[in-house]
């Protein structure tokens, strides 16, 4: 029985990998503080209360960048096409930007069910920033401190 497939996709720097390693309680992927890590998707097992599934961690989406950002870009794109479920990643701090919609609305055309992961509500004045993500559409954020490796 094949396993489903969670992949986590977000612009870059939002928290994606740190989320991974979370969900797998060890360090499966390389986190660092500046953008750009993560350049190819990073596939491992997970399990959360009893539930076996395959978690892809993908590099950070762009609309524009170098010919490498869209070799990255369309590995996430891959990831997307393959994936049971995605969990788009939003830094609610840095607030939607016109990348996240961008990867909004190319969720939106796969068809994939989503879940909207907002990064960074470390405290309860945050929180009401989390509802600006609301416009992104994929459905009601899910809200997280900020994810640490």
């Amino acid at each position: 029985m094949t396993r489903p497939v969670v992949a986590v996709v977000g612009r870059p720097n939002v928290g994606k990998s740190t989320l991974l390693n979370r969900v797998v309680g060890r360090r499966a992927a390389i986190v660092e503080e500046h953008p750009g890590v993560t350049r190819d998707r990073k596939d491992v097992d997970a399990d959360w209360l009893g539930r076996r599934f395959r978690l892809v961690d993908t590099g950070g989406w762009m609309a524009r960048g170098t010919s490498l950002d869209d070799k990255v870009s369309a590995q996430s794109e891959r990831a997307i096409a393959e994936a049971d479920v995605v969990l788009l990643v939003v830094d609610v701090v840095t607030g939607a930007t016109d990348d996240d919609a961008r990867v909004a609305e190319l969720l939106r055309r796969s068809g994939t069910p989503v879940l909207l992961v907002a990064n960074k509500v470390d405290d309860a004045g945050r929180e009401g920033d989390m509802w600006e993500l609301l416009r992104l559409g994929p459905g009601e954020p899910f809200p997280g401190r900020t994810i640490r490796g």
